[in-house]
């Protein structure tokens, strides 16, 4: 079984609007999964219904074995979510903040140290952590988030459109991270529209359009010595 199992899930919207139609994707250990797609093309309603924010009635989503409907607690334990836009308490400070949330994930002062300060070492914001979240451009935001989201070494990450918004040496820095955490086993999963940067990150690729999955599996059998550009257009388009 795939740390994510997503079968048959299908999401309809009040004016009967399918915005998932009958989705099925497996993403195993240790890949970095990307999922691409137009914009409105079903991306962010399936990664919300996989995080438990998007209530769901049709189609069955598991997260190490553990179904999101039944055993919503179980799968949030071992998930982290990175929304696309970052929406994390202005009135703390950074600090303030990564320590709320290692309580929550009941992290040992140690542990969470260690991992507060590699990550934002890295980010290069551990000067800023003391202060306010209020303070802080939309980038920083999003690092913060992205720390927040790696301090209790999650089995799946789940990241919506991560790259919008970051610098590129703060791209670089989570390209890097999320192949540090597929080589120790964790599956990554993430929706974007940057295709270049998925085509060289991502060893699995599912093409969404319109609410149903039109093309999926390793990026060497859809490429195919195409680039994942010019298959993504053909396909989007021909169908």
């Amino acid at each position: 079984m795939g740390m994510l199992e997503i079968k048959n899930y299908t999401k309809i919207y009040g004016e009967g609007k399918k915005a998932a139609d009958d989705v099925t994707l497996t993403v195993e250990s240790g890949d970095i999964y990307g999922f691409i797609g137009h914009n409105g093309a079903g991306k962010s309603t399936t990664i919300r219904a996989v995080v438990g924010v998007l209530d769901f009635t049709e189609g069955e989503i598991y997260i190490d074995g553990h179904s999101v409907k039944t055993e919503p607690m179980e799968c949030k334990k071992v998930t982290a979510y990175i929304p696309d836009n970052p929406d994390i308490y202005e009135n703390l400070t950074g600090i303030q903040y990564l320590n709320f949330i290692s309580d929550v994930f009941d992290i040992s002062g140690a542990d969470r140290e260690t991992r507060i300060k590699k990550y934002a070492d890295m980010f290069e914001i551990t000067e800023a952590l003391g202060d306010q979240i209020s303070s802080y451009s939309h980038g920083m935001k999003q690092k913060v988030a992205i720390i927040s989201a790696l301090i209790h070494e999650p089995k799946l990450l789940v990241l919506d459109e991560p790259f919008v918004g970051l610098d590129p040496k703060a791209t670089y820095i989570l390209k890097e991270i999320m192949k540090e955490m597929c080589a120790k086993g964790t599956a990554v999963f993430f929706s974007t529209h940057v295709l270049d940067v998925a085509e060289k990150l991502c060893n699995k690729v599912a093409i969404i359009k319109q609410g149903k999955i039109i093309a999926s599996g390793t990026m060497e059998e859809l490429t195919n010595g195409q680039s994942l550009e010019e298959v993504f257009l053909e396909v989007v388009d021909e169908k």
